[in-house]
């Protein structure tokens, strides 16, 4: 692999995406990637995206295509990844812990859609996330919100778990906290390898959790 910020040969990023290696905790994004408003994004990639049907051959005179390319990109821009603009970051406001509840709290079996930032293909799963309270608390939905959040942008499951991870950390100021991801990869199974059976689990444990006996309750909990 080539130093980051050089060209790659086409062999190089083959690897890169077939490897699935991430480059950073941070998803990857220009300075200037919200000078454009949406709807400008969403005119653009529109004409880009006409170009592909195009190159591929495809009649957008067709009815059932016409509007395929605009479709493509509202998709794009207003749903499955509007978790690149931080404008749309949930909210994850905290509460006093007036309840003294100081056990674990573990939601689990969390609904997961993202999608592979190397192949723009559909990660699907759940997510379990953990937290032991030092004060403070969320709103149960707030840690779906998270979870969804970053899961709308190009991933690598990886990042995408310790994005969750340390947002929470940061919101309930706490180092005690837990993620596990379990998700399919149709970069894997409808391509390549064309594996369909196999998943892939990634996890994230920080503070108290690091304890083996604190894991194994949180393990057990998920089942």
């Amino acid at each position: 692999m080539t130093v980051q910020g050089t060209p790659n040969t086409p062999q190089e990023e083959d690897y890169i995406g077939e490897a699935h290696v991430g480059t950073s905790l941070d998803t990857p994004l220009r300075a200037d990637a919200f000078d454009l408003s949406d709807d400008e994004k969403v005119a653009q990639i529109t004409e880009k995206f006409r170009d592909i049907m195009d190159i591929l051959g495809l009649d957008l005179t067709d009815d059932s295509l016409r509007g395929t390319p605009h479709r493509v990109a509202k998709m794009y821009v207003k749903e499955i990844f509007q978790g690149l603009n931080p404008a749309n970051r949930p909210n994850p406001k905290t509460f006093e812990n007036k309840y003294e509840y100081g056990e674990m709290l573990v939601e689990k079996n969390i609904n997961l859609n993202s999608t592979c930032e190397h192949h723009f293909l559909p990660i699907v799963g759940v997510a379990h996330v953990a937290y032991i309270s030092s004060g403070r608390v969320v709103g149960l939905s707030k840690i779906n919100r998270i979870v969804d959040y970053y899961a709308k942008r190009p991933q690598v499951q990886e990042r995408l778990t310790r994005q969750i991870a340390e947002d929470l950390k940061e919101a309930l100021d706490t180092e005690d906290v837990a993620v596990v991801i379990e998700a399919k990869h149709l970069c894997v199974s409808s391509r390549g390898i064309q594996d369909e059976s196999s998943s892939t689990v990634t996890s994230d444990y920080h503070g108290s959790f690091k304890d083996p006996k604190v894991r194994e309750e949180f393990l057990r909990y998920i089942g």
